[in-house]
């Protein structure tokens, strides 16, 4: 008779499927008295026990981060060319300054046109932004700050130009 691979087998002739035979827990000897008792249950632990840390509130809420600095925001007047220096040395580590140019612009406009000048161009040097507030005063903020400008009315939309601030 030849194989058929499509043969059915006849009930009596179906795979069981094969259980294997399952161990039985072993029970431990009885445990009769009472130092055997004590011995079972404690088990020597040779570990270091360390001091615990105390952690300032920086640390618990920047933990696992980098330390957050925090950024302010400064009014400052602009006397002399010279407080331009400290201007930038703040807009450096990360403060915005509102700068008032009057005191300067009653000793000389030359020298408050140089000043913007060279506050823009500082802040374009460092991705920060600069902008102007009314008549009498600049804002500058760090590369981490934008500051938001408002369309005008007939302005294009998509146009690249600059916008004014709203003061």
């Amino acid at each position: 008779m030849p194989f058929n691979l499509f043969h059915k087998k006849k009930e009596t002739e179906q795979e069981t499927p094969v259980v294997p035979p399952q161990k039985e827990p072993q029970q431990e000897a009885p445990i009769h008295s009472r130092e055997e008792r004590l011995q079972k249950q404690v088990v020597p632990v040779e570990e270091k026990i360390e001091e615990p840390t105390v952690k300032t509130d920086t640390e618990q809420k920047t933990e696992g981060t980098e330390p957050q600095i925090k950024t302010y925001l400064k009014a400052m007047p602009l006397r002399e060319l010279s407080d331009l220096e400290n201007v930038k040395t703040e807009v450096k580590n990360g403060n915005i300054i509102i700068l008032r140019v009057t005191p300067l612009a009653s000793k000389n406009i030359e020298d408050v046109k140089s000043a913007v000048n060279e506050l823009f161009q500082f802040a374009e040097s460092i991705g920060g932004d600069i902008a102007r507030l009314g008549e009498e005063r600049v804002v500058l903020c760090p590369k981490t700050i934008r500051i938001w400008r408002e369309k005008s009315p007939g302005s294009i939309k998509g146009s690249s130009e600059s916008l004014p601030t709203a003061a």
